[in-house]
């Protein structure tokens, strides 16, 4: 028998698949990864992208197949492959959130102010409001009409599109800003998006063009802005859009431009929306190079993780449950649903923060992740005295611990800064309330929740592999 060491150091991923076959594997999923997180900017496109893949790797939606895949409202994906077990006998599920924060329109966003055509917004989840400022910015979304069409939109990716931004306040006027809190010197309300600038072309005088002139007039109302004119013209040409559909649209103001290496040695991924978009990407890699396993394996993604798991499609609802009793209706009828999920392990697949080199001081060392060591445990999150978070069972710990030990998997424990300084929040307590063993469990990240977050491609792969040995085992 192997004795064990008598001390624990995280081991670095780098050292770990060291082998060129492994550097290359490395590379190929990193640069397959980079182009999902260029293109998935929104949950919706994170599911496009999730059923696509699925659909290629023989998952299907009917209640019969052993591969299968429930789509909920453009928002929730669940995967689930049959094992040779019952349900009740045990299941391992992986669940990721699919959102990220962002800046989103307002349902009447459009106005003119000094010369400039802009739209209002409502930021989404933990952001640093000045993060945002003076930056390149794409549009996203979907506009939903009256007749059910629904209409995608995606303005500023393309090299040819014009992108949009919020403006900052110059330094030369910036006195009073500076001299506030940072919490107190950025105002929600003044994070507004410049759309145009050029308004509408002057009347040529022609025939007829008084009576066209009064009907523009009366068509507008008491909001009689050019430049919003302009802006919904433009609109109407490119998406066949009016401005009442903007009341049942999604349109998010998100960080323009494709992910990018960063590092002379391109080590480094630099995007945004890691979180948690990475787990959602590793998740499904897991899924689907697996085989027929022993126990069933699912893969669940939702949306609203980053507002508190609310509404119909956040880890708060009802959706997976009423997805498991499908699942157990068709695989395990006689069983209870209790039964399934009490013998459920799961993971929650959420990013952690890695240590920043310039802050240390803002964690506990010796309780702090690294970046490039590999996915990290956080076996409880929550904030202060573990308030609001999943405590996972040291039984649990203990035999996730075995599960990666004997794949080869690089792993690492950490919390989420000092007790007092750090804390957050993950879908761990919701899946809990079933009873389910589960932990949190992902890559550590840097400039977590700004436009531009920093990942090790290293994680990444250590990550697949930690999340592939964990469905099989």
């Amino acid at each position: 028998m192997k004795k064990e060491e008598l001390t624990f150091t995280p081991k670095n991923c780098w050292d770990v698949y060291a082998a060129a076959k492994d550097r290359k594997a490395m590379d190929v999923l990193a640069a397959r990864y980079m182009e999902f997180l260029s293109v998935c900017k929104t949950e919706r496109e994170v599911v496009d992208y999730v059923v696509e893949k699925a659909r290629a790797a023989g998952f299907e939606e009917s209640a019969a197949a052993d591969r299968q895949l429930r789509v909920f409202r453009g928002k929730n994906v669940l995967l689930a492959r049959r094992g040779k077990e019952p349900l009740s006998k045990g299941s391992r599920l992986i669940g990721a959130h699919a959102d990220s924060p962002r800046l989103d329109f307002k349902q009447h966003p459009l106005y003119e102010e000094c010369g400039v055509g802009l739209a209002k917004t409502h930021y989404y989840g933990g952001i640093r409001k000045h993060q945002w400022l003076a930056a390149p910015l794409a549009l996203h979304g979907v506009v939903v009409k009256k007749s059910g069409e629904a209409v995608r939109v995606v303005i500023g990716e393309d090299p040819a599109d014009p992108v949009f931004t919020v403006p900052d306040l110059l330094p030369h006027l910036a006195q009073k800003q500076m001299e506030r809190k940072l919490s107190e010197a950025f105002e929600a309300e003044k994070l507004n998006v410049v759309l145009a600038h050029e308004p509408p072309a002057a009347a040529k005088g022609k025939a007829g063009d008084a009576d066209r002139d009064a009907d523009k007039e009366k068509d507008k109302g008491a909001d009689a802005s050019p430049l919003k004119r302009r802006i919904l013209e433009m609109l109407n040409e490119r998406y066949g859009i009016v401005e009442e559909d903007l009341y049942s649209a999604e349109l998010q103001a998100v960080p323009a431009g494709p992910a990018r290496w960063v590092g002379l040695d391109r080590a480094l991924m630099g995007g945004y929306g890691h979180d948690d978009r990475i787990c959602v990407f590793c998740a499904l890699e897991a899924m689907l190079v697996g085989a027929a396993p022993r126990h069933a394996q699912l893969a669940l993604f939702w949306d609203k993780e980053e507002i508190g798991s609310e509404g119909a499609t956040g880890a708060k609802s009802r959706f997976f449950e009423y997805g498991v009793q499908d699942l157990a209706a068709a695989w395990d009828p006689e069983a209870r649903l209790s039964e399934i999920f009490l013998e459920m392990r799961a993971v929650s697949a959420d990013v952690s923060a890695a240590m920043d080199p310039d802050y240390q001081d803002l964690h506990d060392k010796l309780n702090a992740s690294l970046i490039g060591c590999g996915p990290c445990f956080n076996k409880f999150t929550g904030h202060r005295g573990k308030y609001a978070a999943n405590d996972a069972d040291a039984e649990y710990v203990a035999w996730m611990r075995a599960v990666l030990d004997k794949a080869g998997a690089p792993w690492q424990m950490a919390e989420l800064g000092k007790v007092d300084l750090g804390g957050g929040g993950t879908v761990a307590k919701h899946l809990a309330e079933y009873g389910m063993r589960i932990i949190d469990f992902g890559p550590a990240v840097l400039s977590m929740h700004s436009p531009f977050e920093l990942a090790s491609k290293a994680d990444l792969y250590a990550t697949v592999k930690a999340y592939a040995a964990f469905l099989a085992a």
